[in-house]
């Protein structure tokens, strides 16, 4: 079942990539008490995902922080060294966490994964930002396939 706005984020564990290696995080943790935006990507170095949807949320972190938010996460169903060098190809240090879920768990929690496989790509996470507040839902914006509207920085920014 797909999460909804009102929702509690489930429990689950994604993994961050550190100077100190990998970091498992939960996401109990990293939600309670903050407002998160949480963004997700079918691919780290995609095309679109490389091009639009990760630059946009460097680009207005400040402007997100200035609504509220205390974090910004990029997810992706790929492996915190991926995310890591995606992140660094970026610039997304002290701006966007980037979260690993390497074999889909969290994805496939949030009932929003995808298959890829047409592209060699297997299970994937939709394109798709969440709003979340102290752990629960307050917005949800899940793409359309192939598009790229709802879930850019700009969308996210102009609904808080």
């Amino acid at each position: 079942m797909t999460i909804k706005v009102g929702d509690k984020m489930p429990s689950g564990t994604l993994t961050l990539a550190t100077k100190d290696g990998p970091q498992k995080v939960s996401t109990d943790e990293y939600f309670k008490g903050r407002k998160v935006v949480l963004f997700s990507v079918p691919g780290a170095f995609t095309p679109t995902c490389d091009a639009k949807h990760l630059p946009g949320f460097v680009e207005q972190a400040g402007a997100l922080r200035g609504k509220g938010v205390d974090r910004i996460a990029c997810m992706a169903v790929n492996d915190a060294f991926v995310m890591k060098a995606w992140g660094k190809s970026q610039n997304t240090e002290d701006k966007v966490d980037m979260l690993a879920d390497g074999n889909a768990d969290y994805t496939k929690a949030l009932g929003l994964e995808m298959d890829a496989s047409g592209f060699g790509m297997g299970t994937r996470g939709q394109r798709f930002a969440i709003v979340v507040d102290d752990g629960v839902v307050k917005k949800l914006n899940v793409e359309a396939k192939g598009e790229f509207k709802v879930s850019s920085a700009e969308s996210v920014l102009s609904q808080l």
